[in-house]
């Protein structure tokens, strides 16, 4: 199945190197540029086939401002695309809104588990999420594609995606 992933725009909190996990940031000047140049090119690629796709986002704003910004490139009407909760990306529990080096000041050692067993390592917090348990949503979402798809979502979703495929 033909599957376009899109990441989401930039953030402020991605530009200072912050987990956002499930935080509902929105995206800065340069996410709302990258996601209008997205679509663009997307709508060069897909040209008149577009209509035959279906779009997709994660619920969280920084992914639907994207996915509308780019469907209005493309020249598609903004709203017309659906969301997935299985497309959120990952809780980083506790620790979103932390950069790394902030944690390593605080918990170096947690920090350090997380660099050898990225893929396990669960972050302190009650919501928080392994990149491991974000697979189980996101084989569930990959399975239930049943036609070509153009998929805004997060980093760990995309990285997900392809570790499954």
């Amino acid at each position: 199945m033909l599957i376009y992933l899109i990441r989401h725009g930039q953030t402020d909190w991605n530009a200072e190197g912050r987990m956002q996990g499930q935080k509902d940031i929105g995206l800065n000047a340069t996410g709302c540029a990258q996601a209008s140049e997205n679509g663009r090119k997307l709508g060069q690629i897909l040209g008149e086939t577009a209509t035959e796709f279906d779009f997709v986002s994660s619920p969280l704003w920084r992914t639907r401002d994207t996915m509308e910004r780019v469907r209005t490139s493309m020249g598609l009407p903004a709203q017309g695309y659906r969301l997935d909760d299985r497309l959120k990306e990952l809780s980083f529990g506790d620790w979103e809104g932390s950069t790394l080096a902030e944690l390593a000041r605080v918990s170096p050692e947690r920090v350090q588990e997380r660099s050898r067993q990225k893929w396990s390592f669960i972050p302190p917090g009650e919501d928080a999420e392994s990149y491991e348990i974000l697979s189980w949503r996101i084989g569930a979402w990959l399975a239930s594609v049943d036609r070509p798809t153009v998929c805004v979502s997060h980093g760990g979703v995309i990285r997900s995606c392809f570790r499954l495929v």
